[in-house]
This record gives structure tokens, C-alpha cells and sequence, in this order.
């Protein structure tokens, strides 16, 4: 869980440095990411950014137009 956590951080700050990066391509980079850490039973959503609310924000991308929620399922 700990590593979870750590990891999730370091994929925002990764995030954030790619806002340009178009929204899909971005989504299937984190996906691969969390299934090579072994992290299991997630979703990644696509939202407005003003949409993101408290969930946690694992990515920005459309030049911070959206953001990339993480969400346990």
C-alpha cells in the first residue's frame, strides 16, 4: 500500500510534466506503469479539470485541460 502511495505521487508529478501529452496515449502509459508495480482492481478516467474534485489526479494532459483520475474499482 505504501509503495501504492509513493508510486501514485510520482506518477502526478510525472503528470504534471507532460500536460501536452495527448489524453489517451498518457491514460495507456499510466495504465502500463500501475500493471508493472503489480497495483490491480483500478480505473483511470478522463475528466475536466475543474471535474477532477477530491479524486486523486494521477496525470494532466490536452494542456491541462483534463485530468487523469485514479479511482480503486
Amino acid at each position: 500500500m505504501k509503495t501504492t502511495v509513493l508510486f501514485l505521487a510520482l506518477l502526478a508529478v510525472f503528470g504534471h510534466a507532460h500536460a501536452a501529452k495527448a489524453c489517451e496515449e498518457l491514460k495507456s502509459d499510466i495504465a502500463t506503469k500501475l500493471d508493472g508495480k503489480g497495483v490491480k482492481g483500478y480505473e483511470l478516467t478522463v475528466v475536466e479539470t475543474d471535474k477532477a474534485g477530491e479524486a486523486k489526479v494521477v496525470g494532466s494532459c490536452d494542456g491541462g485541460k483534463q485530468k487523469i483520475v485514479y479511482s480503486k474499482k
